[in-house]
């Protein structure tokens, strides 16, 4: 039926209407598609947007990334070349330091008036700071530069506590402190000299700030570590002190130095530090104001061994007189200052000296086959290249015996301490002290 054959106009409304509708149903299908396509395509630009806007930040944050690693690995370099040289410097350091030790040594037994022995002791003071500053900041900069390599070997604690009792019971009597090292039958595997200098600085450390009462140092072997522990009945450490004293150059004051300045380089302790890190061990410490405090040395479990006593090396009781009359000592040196200031300090013991400057030098002294050294006294890095070690062995080789024979170097090069140990050639560190020297020249000579 076609549209002129409908007759009724209603139903003509009707059919008009619904088509109508129809079609503004499609219009608005249409119409929501459009806007959805739009909104997609916007959705997608903000995103291409979002997206290039956080790629450039990535890129700058990265580039940023790059130059602080770029800095930190030029200050890196730039500190470890710091302590590189100063661990370096020793030689060059140390050299005059030496000369000026055995030149003042040398003058304060000279006739002089009271004035003038005053003077020369105040000299020897500050020289003798200015050795303990230079020696300790020389050690903190090869600890941090890593050329510190520990030799590790069975070493009985006795000996450790012998040596310490030593060096620090003269200044325990003084003070009138009861210093007591608790016998052990312990053996630890471990650096002799890198574990005797912490307890040196720590035992120092005690005495320095206990006034009355007593240190006490002892070993504990327990199942989390072994540990070698200082007690004293000193000051404390305050609260507000606890984080600062392994800083350098921070020191607590006692009752004798208050008011004025002395009494320590405030470097002890960060040596301590430094050294236990060296040796995988941990330091730390308990402590309460005005009753003491208790430092201790963790170390791994298993460090720590029995040994039987009589298994104990004994020590050697030092010689009660010098000895060194007529001592026949060839000197081998080619610094002139340290050359003639160390000549006239063995003269002035009543030495019989001759000198030379490198290792044929040294040869041709002992063309003379009426003089045979009773000792050699060499320095590591001599004229022409060659080695004090090397020429100690020559020497040896020439006279057909093995002569007691000493290393007096600056060189902190281990390598040479183990060569010296190998050879039974005793190591002195630049600057010497000349009492320590005359000791030991008597010891090997005896």
């Amino acid at each position: 039926m076609s549209v002129h054959d409908i007759r009724d106009i209603e139903r003509l409304k009707k059919i008009n209407a619904a088509l109508i509708s129809r079609v503004e149903r499609s219009m608005d299908q249409q119409g929501n598609a459009f806007s959805l396509f739009q909104t997609a395509i916007n959705l997608e630009n903000r995103i291409k947007q979002r997206t290039e806007e956080l790629n450039a930040a990535m890129r700058r944050l990265e580039q940023t990334n790059l130059d602080l690693v770029a800095a930190k690995e030029a200050a890196e370099r730039a500190n470890l070349s710091k302590t590189r040289f100063l661990a370096a410097a020793s030689h060059d350091v140390l050299q005059p330091l030496n000369a000026a030790h055995l030149s003042i040594s040398a003058l304060a037994d000279l006739p002089a008036t009271t004035e003038s022995t005053r003077l020369v002791r105040q000299i020897e003071r500050s020289l003798e700071t200015m050795d303990e500053l230079l020696r300790t900041l020389l050690d903190i900069s090869k600890l941090d530069a890593g050329v510190v390599k520990a030799e590790l070997r069975d070493v009985p604690i006795s000996q450790i506590f012998q040596s310490l009792r030593s060096d620090f019971q003269p200044i325990a009597d003084q003070k009138q402190v009861r210093l007591r090292f608790r016998p052990s039958l312990a053996s630890a595997r471990t650096d002799r000299s890198l574990l005797r200098r912490m307890l040196q600085n720590i035992v120092a450390n005690a005495l320095r700030y206990t006034q009355k009462g007593a240190v006490l140092v002892s070993v504990r072997r327990a199942a989390a570590s072994d540990r070698i522990e200082v007690w004293d009945t000193g000051c404390g450490i305050a609260e507000e002190a606890r984080e600062k004293i392994f800083e350098e150059f921070y020191r607590g004051v006692t009752v004798e130095e208050e008011g004025r300045s002395g009494g320590g380089l405030g470097l002890g302790l960060a040596i301590v530090q430094r050294m236990a890190s060296a040796l995988g061990y941990t330091v730390g410490f308990r402590s309460r104001v005005g009753r003491g405090a208790v430092f201790h040395i963790d170390m791994p479990p298993g460090t720590l061994t029995l040994i039987e006593a009589s298994q104990e090396p004994l020590e050697v009781e030092p010689p009660r007189s010098y000895g060194l009359d007529g001592a026949r000592v060839l000197l081998v040196e080619n610094d002139a200052d340290v050359l003639q200031a160390m000549a006239d300090r063995l003269t002035a013991w009543t030495c019989d000296v001759r000198f030379a400057t490198t290792a044929a030098e040294a040869l041709r002294e002992l063309n003379d086959t009426g003089w045979i050294p009773d000792i050699v006294i060499a320095d590591q890095h001599l004229d022409d290249g060659d080695l004090g070690i090397q020429t100690i062995h020559d020497i040896r080789e020439f006279v057909g015996r093995s002569v007691p024979a000493l290393i007096v170097t600056a060189d902190p090069n281990t390598a040479l301490t183990s060569a010296a140990r190998s050879m039974g050639v005793e190591l002195m560190r630049k600057p010497v002290k000349p009492a320590q020297m005359r000791a030991l020249l008597a010891h090997l000579l005896a």
